[in-house]
């Protein structure tokens, strides 16, 4: 091994590859909004892109931090509406189009409820987090959305 890297110390070397990889597995998406005045909201997401995902949601969850959400990855741009049955959380919901902008917000849902909700818009993307988060941290019709991926 010295013959490879020099006078590196192994235990340095490994130390410095496990610190790489603990710091790539702890990256995961994320979905960034930049409003025109500069505001910017990042949030970690789980994310739902399969139709069992879709439907499964974030029902039963108690808990959710207001940095996180769940962003459903949709196959073509279309009105998209949910509900909130057996979901204990009240919710913000935000609508995404193809491009990536923000076409509608339905704000504090209710728990539990069958009544579905949408925004009449299409959309391709759709992100669920904490209720009243989107007004909290500015986001509104119009403001692009980016996904990536954060430590």
């Amino acid at each position: 091994m010295e013959r490879l890297f020099g006078r590196v110390n192994t235990w340095t070397l490994l130390c410095a590859l496990l610190l790489a990889a603990q710091t790539a597995c702890d990256q995961g998406p994320a979905v960034v909004f930049e409003g025109p005045e500069g505001n910017k909201a990042t949030f970690r997401v789980e994310v739902a892109d399969t139709p069992e995902k879709r439907r499964w949601g974030l029902m039963y969850r108690t808990e959710m931090g207001t940095d996180e959400g769940m962003l459903f990855l949709f196959p073509k741009e279309e009105q998209q509406s949910f509900w909130m049955k057996n979901t204990p959380l009240s919710l913000d919901i935000i609508f995404i189009d193809r491009d990536r902008r923000v076409v509608g917000i339905v704000h504090d849902t209710v728990p539990f409820s069958t009544r579905s909700v949408g925004v009449g818009v299409a959309s391709q993307y759709v992100l669920e987090v904490r209720a009243g988060v989107a007004r909290r941290k500015g986001i509104a019709v119009g403001d692009a959305a980016r996904f990536t991926r954060v430590p």
